[in-house]
């Protein structure tokens, strides 16, 4: 590895103090970050996008993993000059998108496989792992640091307490494997939750066939009054027993008790109009 110094003396360095407002939790420990590009499998063909880089503790990890071809999306200002370090000591390998990720089409950047590997900032995890779900066929993997109880719900099954909209979502499209937690001491500042690292991989095919937008609306519904059952919960999408007839759900279900399979039913259902909406 080129010689950059450690990242607590980068950050120290460039002035480059978290920011709440940002959701930034650097990685400081280099031997983590290690691990998290490695589990990335192989780096050196297609793009590795990463998101929120920071400090470019993850971003060096993998550059020494193998990446030909980085690209870091980057909103912090401060990050850019110790970007542009790290750029240098790695010739032609990195790209630095100053850019807000939330408005980034990330799906657009460089070429196919596409790896996304990140830290994700935890105030817009979820908000972009949606985006990014609604054009999943543009990617290979991804490998992304959350709130563990954000993975927890992302692999929830059905009948417990984390099942939810995002869970069939996700699984709809994706296989989710948690791969280890990461100890809260490995960040500056220290988060007050602990983080796991998921990788997500998209299905050859989604589990049903189903809209994304409807599946969405449906969910949302259905989840958004959890506790009820889908007779009641489902009443804002229209004719919710005649809904449920259609696609032989019983109406005394709650939306914890469905498969990832019966939601998309629901939504096919709801896109077809074959009952009373």
């Amino acid at each position: 590895m080129p010689e950059l110094g450690t990242v607590r003396e980068a950050i120290e360095r460039h002035g480059l103090a978290a920011r709440k407002s940002l959701g930034q939790h650097f990685l400081c420990d280099l031997n983590l970050t290690g691990r998290i590009a490695r589990a990335a499998g192989d780096l050196a063909i297609g793009t590795v996008i990463e998101i929120g880089p920071g400090p470019g503790g993850l971003t060096r990890a993998l550059l020494d993993a193998g990446a030909a071809r980085l690209i870091a999306v980057e909103r912090d200002d401060r990050a850019i000059a110790l970007l542009g370090e790290i750029a240098n000591a790695y010739p032609n390998r990195l790209e630095i998108v100053a850019a807000d990720a939330l408005d980034t089409d990330i799906a657009d950047l460089g070429t196919a496989p596409r790896k996304v590997v990140a830290n994700l900032p935890y105030n817009i995890s979820t908000r972009l792992l949606l985006n990014w779900l609604a054009r999943i066929d543009a990617f290979d993997t991804l490998v992304l640091m959350f709130q563990k109880e954000v993975v927890d719900r992302l692999a929830a099954a059905p009948r417990t307490h984390d099942y939810g909209r995002l869970s069939v979502i996700t699984q709809w499209l994706c296989t989710v494997r948690p791969l280890f937690n990461v100890d809260k001491r490995a960040f500056s500042p220290p988060p007050s939750v602990t983080s796991t690292v998921v990788q997500i991989t998209p299905r050859p095919q989604p589990l049903a066939p189903a809209r994304f937008a409807t599946l969405e609306k449906v969910t949302a519904a259905a989840f958004g009054q959890r506790r009820k059952m889908l007779r009641s919960s489902l009443k804002s999408l229209g004719d919710a027993d005649a809904l449920l007839a259609a696609t032989g759900i019983s109406p005394t279900a709650r939306a914890e008790e469905l498969p990832v399979e019966a939601f998309c039913a629901l939504a096919a259902a709801f896109d077809t109009g074959e009952y009373n909406a």
